[in-house]
């Protein structure tokens, strides 16, 4: 028997043999792909969810921030009963520190603001901070201190003037006062109708912090005029113009203000109004009555 016969095809068989072959192939190749896909998926899968995750947190972070209250540095005389729930203080608290501003009185530091309020130490140590009291406040302070240091060591050698009443020439005696300063504080003097408080020496503009303690150390309000206050729930924008602390813009909120709301009840309420010079309300409220 010939072997030749096993491996001698016809044309049927060998397009039999040749698809058989390809078919093997394929198989072979889809295998291969088959193996590789779901991997190559899922590390695609996973950089899909790291990216999802990422905008998530990203939104997460925003709307933090939305909620979050920003604080900006504010006076501590002034915290209206909104503020002060802002901040973290109890109604308790936030009626302590009103009640002591109904007498008329300030607190200059951190330490008076918790005496009077009497908040925690842990509030205090996050608010205070944003803490700012006027230039004229702390100068104040310094000056009080450094004057009654002095006061008990040796008495004044020289008699204090009464600033309502001082010469453009004696003023020119002070150190860091000369033609034009001496003028301004006359002018502004008149302009005022004569200073009802020594703190007002330091709005004379051009006037340096040290040139007002060296002036209040010779001259000093010892006889403040009498003035006929203005009636905030009342006056005209005319009338609250003339004050010299108001510019027109602000005299025309603070009517604007006194419409939408009925009155005014407290000077504390004029920090809301928009623009209102809050450092000098204290000095502003002198001239004012409700």
């Amino acid at each position: 028997m010939s072997y030749k016969s096993h491996f001698k095809f016809n044309k049927q068989e060998r397009s039999g043999i040749f698809f058989l072959l390809l078919i093997i192939i394929l198989l072979q190749i889809g295998y291969f792909v088959f193996r590789s896909f779901p991997m190559e998926k899922s590390v695609a899968s996973f950089s899909a969810d790291m990216q999802l995750q990422a905008q998530i947190d990203v939104l997460k972070e925003n709307a933090l921030r939305k909620d979050s209250i920003k604080i900006y540095p504010f006076n501590p005389n002034f915290i209206t009963d909104y503020k002060g729930y802002t901040l973290g203080m109890s109604v308790e608290e936030i009626d302590r520190l009103h009640a002591f501003r109904a007498r008329d009185e300030y607190v200059n530091t951190p330490e008076d603001f918790q005496k009077v309020t009497q908040v925690s130490d842990s509030l205090l140590k996050t608010i205070a901070p944003y803490f700012k009291f006027p230039d004229w406040t702390k100068k104040r302070r310094q000056y009080a201190t450094k004057n009654n240091n002095q006061a008990k060591s040796k008495k004044q050698a020289f008699e204090i003037k009464d600033l309502n009443v001082v010469s453009a020439e004696e003023l020119k005696a002070i150190n860091g006062i000369g033609e034009k300063l001496s003028a301004r504080i006359i002018k502004f003097r008149d302009r005022l109708g004569g200073f009802l408080v020594d703190e007002q020496l330091y709005d004379v503009y051009g006037l340096e912090p040290e040139v007002v303690e060296r002036t209040l150390k010779r001259f000093k309000v010892l006889n403040p005029p009498q003035i006929e206050k203005i009636n905030i729930n009342t006056a005209s924008v005319e009338m609250l113009t003339k004050l010299i602390y108001l510019q027109r813009k602000v005299a025309n909120n603070i009517v604007s203000y006194r419409d939408s709301e009925g009155s005014i009840d407290s000077f504390a309420e004029l920090s809301k109004i928009e623009d209102f010079p809050t450092e000098k309300i204290d000095r502003i409220a002198l001239y004012l009555s409700l």
